[in-house]
């Protein structure tokens, strides 16, 4: 590769932006998945059986995909984010802490999933700006889980469609 190129043929200065706004998501991801596992732990009432396997398939996706994230970035040649306080610090989404009815805890599932949608999908747009199309075919098939799972949890909810 040349000297203003990394080991995959990107542009260094672009693959670092890319790489801060992959560590972005890899926060996010982290604190969705431990409020997953919060939610999968605490979850009481009536929807206990089905909520509690549910988040434990959701949380086993959001670990795979966590490793894939945490790798993309070392692919692109920056360091990802490690600790709890990094992925507090960088993360929007908020820490689930309480909760125990199906429908407070399917809330705070479906606006992590929204959240991640929105930060997938500027990943996606930089990557594609970057002509780097590994993280735009990883991120694609993410953001097409999570919005399936928006729309079931929203169909679980009864929230009524947008016309």
């Amino acid at each position: 590769m040349t000297a203003n190129t990394n080991m995959i043929g990107l542009k260094e200065k672009g693959s670092n932006e890319l790489g801060a706004k992959l560590n972005e998501l890899l926060a996010n991801f982290q604190i969705h998945y431990q409020n997953l596992r919060a939610v999968h732990w605490n979850i009481r009432g009536r929807d206990f059986f089905d909520l509690h396997v549910k988040f434990e398939e959701y949380y086993t996706e959001a670990q795979l995909s966590i490793d894939e994230v945490a790798e993309r970035i070392l692919t692109l040649e920056v360091v990802p984010l490690h600790t709890f306080a990094d992925y507090q610090d960088n993360s929007s989404i908020p820490v689930a802490k309480n909760l125990f009815s199906s429908e407070e805890c399917v809330n705070i599932v479906v606006t992590g999933f929204q959240s991640l949608i929105k930060l997938e999908r500027e990943v996606i747009n930089l990557a594609g700006q970057l002509g780097d199309e590994g993280t735009i075919d990883m991120l694609g098939s993410y953001v097409a889980n999570h919005e399936k799972h928006v729309w079931m949890l929203n169909a679980w909810l009864g929230k009524p469609k947008k016309s």
